[in-house]
């Protein structure tokens, strides 16, 4: 049974830090892509950041230089560093995962929502000005 479970999750001021991480177990194989998405109250679920399994990464605009993706293959875990949080980054943050075959190599980062099999219970993060 897939799973994916996030923590790291807190409240914080403005400027501050916190880095989520992703524990995936279950999977058969150990090449999937991964992806950060998070839902703000109201609002729609939107992606931060990806990585395919050729290690390319890809990050929306809002976080640009302020939040990074990356992976520890030995422990199937993956982490979004978040520097210099804001109060626009308060949100519900969703880890999820799409295992790679020979039909779908995810050789690319995945932004899209849909794209993903695989998602975590999510982590809230707020940030207070």
């Amino acid at each position: 049974q897939v799973q994916l479970v996030e923590s790291g999750g807190g409240s914080v001021q403005s400027g501050g830090s916190l880095r989520l991480s992703c524990a995936a177990s279950g999977y058969a194989g150990s090449r999937y892509c991964m992806g950060w998405f998070r839902q703000a109250p109201g609002k729609e679920r939107e992606g931060v950041a990806a990585m395919g399994t050729g290690g390319g990464t890809w990050s929306a605009n809002f976080v640009k230089g302020r939040f990074a993706i990356s992976k520890d293959n030995a422990k199937n875990t993956w982490y979004l560093q978040m520097d210099n949080l804001q109060p626009e980054d308060t949100a519900m943050y969703y880890c999820a995962a799409r295992p790679a075959s020979s039909q779908f190599a995810c050789v690319v980062p995945l932004a899209r929502a849909n794209a993903y099999t695989d998602w975590g219970q999510g982590t809230q993060v707020t940030v207070s000005s």
